[in-house]
This record gives C-alpha cells, structure tokens and sequence, in this order.
C-alpha cells in the first residue's frame, strides 16, 4: 500500500479537537453544552459524509475540471491576488448556496440535517450529508465556469471548509471587533438559532460582507436557543436523513396539478404544512411511551462508534490500493453499524436483527477472502439453529445491550 491519502490523518485530528473542547468546556462548568445521545447523532452523520464522499470525491474534481475546459469564461492566472479574489468569490457562491439551502425544499431537505442538533460545539460542524455535498459542488463550479483553474478551487474550499469548523463554538467569548469582517462562533451560533429574530441571518461561512449587503446580517442579542422550530423526535440515523423528503413527499401528495407539486418541491419551507411531520412521526417512528424496558448502550456505542472511526480513517488512507470488494465492505459495515447506533438511541427493538446481518457480512466477507464459497450461507444457517436452540436474542439483550426492565 503506498498510495496514502493523508487527509485520513483529519479524521484523528478532529476527535482531538473535539477532545480539547469538551475537556475546556468541563473545566469551566459548562459541560451541559454537551449531549450525548445529541453528540452521538452529530458524529454518526458525520462519518457517514465522509465515507460516502470517498466513492464520489473524484468525480467533484472531474466535474470543474470539465466545467473549466469545456465553458471558462476567463483564463485566470495562478497568482497571490487572484487567492484572495477566489476565496471572496468561494465566499459568495456559499452564501447563495447556503440561503437557497433555507429557502427551497429541495434543498432544504438535504441541508435540514445541519441544524437538526439542539446544542452548538465542534461534533454540529460534522453533520454534513452526501445529498449536500453533492448540491454544493452543483454550485461550486461557478468557480471554475468563471475562470478559477480547479486545483485552486479544490485548495481554497479545503481551507473554507477548515475555517467554519472552528464557527460551531460556544467556548469563544463574543469577538465584537472581528464581526465586522469574519464570521465568528457567536454570529454562527445566531445561523443555528431557532428564534424567530434570529431566523435566516447569517448564511455567510467566512466573511460578513455578503450578510451585510443582502440584508442578512444579524449580531447575538439574546442567548440563542439552537435546533429546529419544529425539533425532529427521533436519533434514527435513517430518519434524520430522509424524514424531509419523506415530508415533501406527502405535502405533494396533498396537491393537484404538476405545477402546484412543484409549488411545493421549490416553495419555501415556511409554507409547508407544519402538521405532515407529526403524522410522520406517528406513523413511522417507534413510540416509547408505553416502553417498560431499556437498553444501558453507551459502552457498547462507544465501541462501535470507535470501530468506525478506526475503519473510515484506514479506508481513506488506502482507498485507492483496496479493490472493489473490500471498498463496498468497509462501506456496508460502517452504514450498518451506524444505523444500528441511531437504533440503540431510539430503544428500538429490532436491533437484534441488524446485528444478525452485520455478523452475517462479516463471515461472509472472511469467507469470500478465503476463497471459501461453499460455505458462504453457512453464517445465516449457523445463526437461525442458533437462535432456533439457544434463544440468542434474549442472551444479546441481556449481555451485550443489558436489557433490563424499567422499574414504575
């Protein structure tokens, strides 16, 4: 393996500074700025962004770059001027991305994972989804179609993106004379608010220019209280991912007519119908109220959740050595194990059977290794007499997620 990507080393880089902060947080008694289940969710949507983006990663560089062969307007040199003109522009095409993301369903549907979190520290900056990056390359090849060779774009949105993680912060006092230039954690903070002054304020990532011009700027004046208007109820992995499109989904449903569906697709959020979520939610999700049991999971999430940072950080380090096979494994494990995690946080009952399948692309993927075909189904068969004979599920959730009984 001599290929090494050395952007793998971000990953440890991250928890670092993830460590550091909680560390400070709890030294001045503000460990409350800390979930763990809301910290847990952060981290799990995050891991899954940087996974998927290794299979298309690529294909974002071959997009500006086909952008800027085939349509560049101008031929823009490679001097340290135009580095500073490239990150105002990187700047803008942000902000309008970014307000778009708040202003049209589509696109809100993808960015709405953002500002799920009702708290604000470093693991918010991790909850990133595929569907957006993929929305935010679509409009970052305005840099190359203006001119901006993509090397330079690639770079400069390497360090646009470094800066806003340092933004999601509640441990850096308030900066007054910095917030008339930078976007600083406290005029972030404002973007992730869910009060009504502070709503759709504040959609520039580095600079506070394009706020103050498009009539977007807004300083903290009261402490902010951060999430969605309407909280999602759920740390399903899978929910927080899809439960918008599965709501645009339904307010289409309501309407007649093509024009008046797509009224609703790039209507603005605002105006959708605030009861479709809860009907949603009643109809999709697990409800606890009635539950008389619990899993005590932290230690075992934990184990799994380090077992994905472990795997992510190999796979981006040697994604190129390893062949197809061994991609997609890394792949499937890490989404299921993800997903399982969103599933020991909802108390969901059907976990068992989520470890079932994991255990069974495990040996399958040793015995495919192996060269061992034969017994490819011997995992599944060797799982059903288990369970058939010795009750495994029972002895999973009393052992591994120590199952117990809610006393009332």
């Amino acid at each position: 393996m001599e290929n090494i990507n050395y952007l793998a080393f971000a990953i440890p880089a991250f928890f670092l500074f993830l460590y550091i902060e909680y560390v400070l947080a709890v030294r001045l008694k503000k460990a409350h700025l800390f979930k763990y289940e809301s910290s847990i969710s952060n981290v799990s949507i995050g891991i899954a962004e940087r996974l998927l983006n290794l299979f298309i990663a690529a294909s974002f560089y071959d997009l500006f770059n086909y952008v800027y062969k085939h349509y560049a307007l101008l031929s823009i040199p490679n001097t340290w001027w135009v580095w500073i003109l490239l990150i105002m522009a990187t700047d803008l095409v942000w902000y309008w991305y970014h307000r778009l993301g708040h202003e049209v369903n589509f696109f809100w549907a993808a960015h709405i994972v953002h500002h799920q979190s009702e708290e604000f520290n470093l693991t918010v900056s991790a909850r990133i989804t595929t569907f957006q990056a993929l929305i935010r390359s679509a409009f970052w090849c305005a840099l190359p179609f203006v001119g901006f060779h993509p090397a330079m774009v690639i770079t400069i949105l390497t360090v646009h993106g470094a800066y806003s993680f340092f933004t999601h912060t509640q441990l850096i006092p308030r900066l007054r004379w910095l917030e008339h230039i930078l976007v600083t954690p406290s005029l972030h903070g404002i973007h992730h608010a869910s009060d009504e002054k502070y709503l759709d304020k504040n959609y520039g990532d580095v600079f506070v220019f394009w706020d103050k011009i498009f009539g977007t700027y807004q300083r903290e004046e009261e402490p902010p209280k951060y999430g969605l208007t309407h909280p999602i109820k759920s740390y399903s992995f899978l929910w927080q991912h899809f439960h918008y499109y599965f709501e645009i989904a339904e307010a289409t449903n309501r309407v007649v007519g093509f024009k008046n569906k797509l009224k609703v697709i790039f209507g603005h959020p605002a105006v959708l119908n605030q009861d479709i979520r809860p009907l949603l939610e009643q109809k999709y999700l697990q409800h606890k109220s009635k539950d008389t049991y619990r899993f005590k999971f932290k230690k075992y999430l934990n184990i799994q959740i380090v077992v994905c940072v472990i795997m992510l950080t190999f796979l981006t380090a040697y994604f190129k050595d390893l062949n197809l096979v061994d991609q997609l494994f890394f792949l499937v494990f890490i989404i299921i194990t993800l997903i399982n995690c969103g599933a020991l946080m909802e108390q969901i009952r059907w976990i068992y059977y989520l470890e079932c399948i994991r255990l069974i692309l495990i040996i399958s993927f040793i015995f495919f290794k192996l060269d061992w075909f034969g017994a490819i189904l011997l995992p599944t068969i060797s799982l059903v007499i288990l369970e058939r004979f010795f009750t495994l599920s029972r002895l999973y959730k009393r052992y591994v997620l120590q199952y117990e009984k809610i006393k009332k």
